[in-house]
């Protein structure tokens, strides 16, 4: 795609929102510096799929006035960024817009890809907890299936629990549910 190339100086939010919608790569924004990645494989989508189900199903049993979204843009103080899923405000989200604000993001989850590993572990949760996103989930999908639950606290995350592949873990917010990562990915 050559927008990137043609494009001269610093990115803005702005910049990133005009480029055209491309389902094969993902546009973030980190500081003034544009950030591509390839759409994530199939497993990836596989269990991203199956966490949002997971996530809608438990929030609408909760009654919790918050819609699940995956790979939406989200706007940071210090750019714009694509989670594999988002759990937002659902008053944020009834006009439909392009991007959700960071105020109304209650929890971010990345998937970790191979490609991705250094952004989905340490760039993005620092970036989350600078921008106090109260939840950050980081599902690990190799060599095994983990699920590790974040807590903002002090702005910085504290892991609260982690689902080895094969256990099952309880959590309590951002509202209950039960989740096994085993068969988040499997076909």
């Amino acid at each position: 795609m050559g927008v990137a190339v043609d494009h001269t100086g610093p990115w803005t939010v702005a910049d990133v929102l005009a480029l055209p919608e491309d389902r094969t790569t993902r546009y973030e924004l980190l500081g003034e510096s544009l950030v591509m990645s390839p759409a994530p494989g199939v497993r990836h989508q596989r269990a991203s799929f199956r966490l949002h189900v997971a996530l809608d199903s438990a929030a609408r049993a909760a009654a919790a006035s918050v819609e699940v979204l995956e790979g939406v843009n989200v706007v940071l103080p210090s750019g714009l960024v694509v989670p594999d899923l988002v759990v937002a405000d659902a008053g944020a989200t009834a006009d439909d817009p392009v991007t959700v604000d960071v105020d109304a993001v209650q929890l971010v989850v990345e998937l970790v890809s191979p490609g991705n590993r250094t952004m989905d572990r340490k760039i993005k949760p620092m970036l989350y907890a600078e921008a106090a996103i109260p939840h950050f989930w980081r599902l690990e999908l190799d060599p095994a299936p983990m699920l590790v639950i974040y807590e903002l606290e002090g702005g910085r995350y504290v892991e609260r629990t982690t689902a080895l592949s094969g256990a099952t873990a309880h959590v309590d917010v951002p509202f209950p549910m039960d989740i096994a990562p085993v068969g988040l990915s499997r076909q």
